[in-house]
């Protein structure tokens, strides 16, 4: 299927390394001219060279990097067609374990860093073609999962800053949406499995097995699945889609809404 966003301007934040190193070479092979950005510089230049994209090295979860990263994409360009903002994560830990300083930089990672995205780049999504937000959410928001209650009440937020962001913004022809990952094999995940692992006297493949039981799928989804759902939601393909949270999960979430 052509996505129709062949020389479309495309920013991807949190791309240097899984899902939205994904999704940023998913936009790029349908033609758009696509920026990747994230923490780590070395890391970024080398997916930046591996795909054969531009790059921009800044830090979502601090003001001042992303007024930096804005300002040099102004240099570049007028406007802004899709922007995906591939930025957040869970942690897990038992609610009593849990400190203010916890508390607070998971709030910084889920959610204020997207809102700092989006609103430093309204100006050039003004401009854009019809353009496209895809802001990342995760399946705990729905159901949540055992000893993430941190991640599980931040990614829950997240539902309604998407459904409430979209709202405000249809109206300057953005169309705001979201992709809700379940579990996916992801640096994030290799390294929560090895950890387990070495705890229990196992292996990282037994880990990864215990928790794919109660996914009706019976497996992770892979980088590449969620980034092709995003993908089509930062297209015109996708062009009655407005607000919504895409579960792609492999059906670990059951609930009905």
């Amino acid at each position: 299927m052509d996505l129709r966003i062949k020389d479309d301007l495309a920013l991807v934040i949190g791309a240097s390394d899984g899902i939205g190193r994904a999704t940023a070479a998913a936009v790029a092979a349908e033609g758009a001219r696509v920026t990747i950005s994230a923490r780590s510089e070395a890391d970024l230049a080398e997916a930046a060279a591996a795909l054969g994209v531009d790059h921009i090295a800044a830090d979502a979860t601090e003001a001042a990097s992303v007024d930096s990263l804005r300002a040099a994409w102004d240099a570049r360009h007028d406007q802004l067609d899709i922007l995906v903002v591939a930025v957040g994560g869970s942690h897990r830990s038992p609610f009593e374990k849990l400190t203010d300083a916890d508390w607070q930089a998971n709030w910084e990672f889920n959610i204020l860093a997207t809102v700092r995205v989006v609103r430093a780049f309204l100006t050039a999504l003004r401009k854009g073609k019809a353009a496209r937000v895809v802001l990342f959410g995760a399946a705990s928001a729905r159901m949540p999962y055992a000893e993430q209650i941190v991640s599980n009440v931040h990614k829950a937020g997240h539902l309604a800053l998407v459904k409430t962001l979209a709202a405000e913004l249809v109206a300057d022809g953005i169309r705001v949406n979201a992709v809700a990952p379940g579990r996916t094999v992801t640096r994030l995940w290799r390294r929560r499995s090895e950890a387990m692992a070495q705890q229990e006297g196992t292996t990282p493949d037994a880990i990864l097995a215990r928790f794919a039981d109660d996914i009706p799928l019976g497996r992770f989804g892979t980088a590449e699945e969620i980034a092709d759902v995003a993908a089509f939601l930062a297209s015109p393909r996708s062009g009655y889609i407005v607000g919504q949270s895409v579960a792609v999960d492999g059906g670990i979430g059951r609930g009905l809404l």
